[in-house]
């Protein structure tokens, strides 16, 4: 009779669960995703602003990269600092602010004169834009429950390569229009049109967000009471073993472990996604809209990977080995695209180069949430984000300088390869625990 009962109250909490998941993958994941296309868009449209900017403005490849990677100069300033203070003020109002804010200034990067300007808005930008992605992360972490949460992350960041998808075409076809209105050129044009949906959605924010589960009237009684309680349970293991407080997190070597993982990673992911364009146009007969359809293909290899790799994590648990594995093969991949013989195939080795690297941001943002919770999770994931952008200023800066020192681009990409494998061989020596299957 005990068995029985046991058994209608595990199939119950099940059915609970996957009532609350639903409506979490619609109301928030979706909706996050939304803003972070938009975010990735304004990020690195300059990428192809770049293909008529760079000339119009007198830039150098080398000034080019280091304009483009002086944006996560900016980002790392402010990175903490926003996190925390969204940890105190809550995610609607601060993630609202973030989203107009970098939308002004991204319209603003339409206006640059020269190599001092394209520094100074690219720097704000950055400043602008920092506390978004780790602000996010942070706030899945107060709605979905471990065992679900790289799944959600991978929700979140497919938006990185499906924004190129989607915005690789647009940008070209904005490009190849060529919009002449009120004197401005083509890629001024680009900046205005893509930056402007960001300020409009950072409005619909303020209304749309719920900053906690006890205030989301949109899930029931039963399933409200069902999530606080879970999160409340898994907060209270993480606390018995891990760290809630932030000036024990800075402590952690595990925390500068995962900062230099993400850190490698992330040169080998904004070296490529801020140049692929120019890559691609490099070859030749391309008009501006049909670079945009050849960037954007290895981009969707790039979703399938992080939706693939996540499930399969979040089916087993495991975290440390899914991401160590992506890893290694997408350096492995990418430095086999540089090294093609033919460019259809160094752009189906650079397609599963993608793959292994940016399946790479789903699951690893499951690892640090496994022993830091409240302040102490605010400020890792603050710190982890933040501190592994400097991969982003070298990525691009480095592809830059060896582009103007060798005149191509193959020892660039065998350099950035180098990011991901050393990233996977850190990854390996990781101490985390298996998430238990409850």
């Amino acid at each position: 009779m005990l068995s029985g009962t046991a058994d209608r109250t595990i199939a119950d909490t099940d059915a609970i669960r996957r009532r609350v998941l639903g409506k979490l993958r619609w109301r928030i994941v979706f909706y996050v995703f939304v803003l972070f296309i938009i975010n990735y868009l304004d990020r690195v449209n300059v990428g192809f602003a770049a293909i008529h900017m760079n000339k119009d403005l007198g830039l150098s490849a080398t000034a080019y990269g280091f304009g483009a990677g002086i944006f996560f100069l900016g980002y790392i300033a402010f990175e903490i600092p926003s996190n925390m203070i969204m940890h105190r003020v809550g995610p609607r109002i601060w993630i609202a602010r973030i989203m107009v804010t970098w939308g002004l200034i991204s319209c603003g990067m339409a206006f640059v004169q020269g190599e001092i300007s394209f520094y100074i808005l690219r720097f704000l930008l950055g400043l602008a834009e920092a506390g978004f992605v780790p602000g996010i992360l942070l706030y899945l972490t107060y709605w979905f429950p471990a065992r679900d949460r790289a799944k959600a992350t991978a929700g979140f960041m497919t938006a990185t390569v499906l924004s190129t998808v989607i915005g690789a075409p647009i940008s070209g076809w904005i490009l190849a229009s060529n919009p002449t209105w009120f004197g401005l050129v083509a890629w001024q044009w680009l900046f205005i049109l893509e930056g402007l949906p960001a300020v409009i959605l950072g409005v619909v924010t303020f209304f749309y967000l719920v900053d906690r589960p006890q205030d989301g009237r949109w899930l029931d009684g039963e399933e409200r009471a069902w999530l606080i309680a879970e999160l409340d349970r898994e907060n209270r293991q993480v606390e018995a073993v891990g760290a809630h407080d932030i000036r024990t997190m800075f402590r952690d070597g595990r925390v500068w472990l995962l900062t230099l993982i993400y850190m490698f990673n992330a040169m080998a992911v904004y070296g490529v996604v801020l140049w692929l364009p120019q890559i691609v146009r490099a070859i030749g007969g391309l008009t501006d809209f049909q670079t945009g359809l050849v960037t954007a293909i290895p981009f969707v290899f790039a979703a399938i990977g992080l939706v693939v790799v996540a499930r399969s994590s979040d089916r087993t648990g495991e975290r440390k080995w899914h991401t160590a594995g992506a890893a290694f093969l997408g350096g492995v991949f990418l430095a086999a695209s540089a090294l093609a013989p033919t460019p259809l195939t160094g752009l189906l080795l650079l397609s599963a180069a993608a793959f292994g690297v940016w399946s790479v941001l789903g699951v690893f943002w499951s690892l640090p949430t496994q022993f830091l919770t409240g302040a102490a999770a605010a400020g890792g994931l603050a710190a982890i984000n933040g501190f592994a952008q400097i991969g982003g200023f070298v990525g691009p800066y480095l592809v830059g300088w060896i582009r103007d020192t060798a005149q191509s681009f193959t020892p660039a990409l065998l350099t950035l390869a180098a990011g991901p494998i050393i990233a996977a061989l850190l990854c390996a020596a990781l101490r985390v625990k298996r998430v238990e299957r409850v």
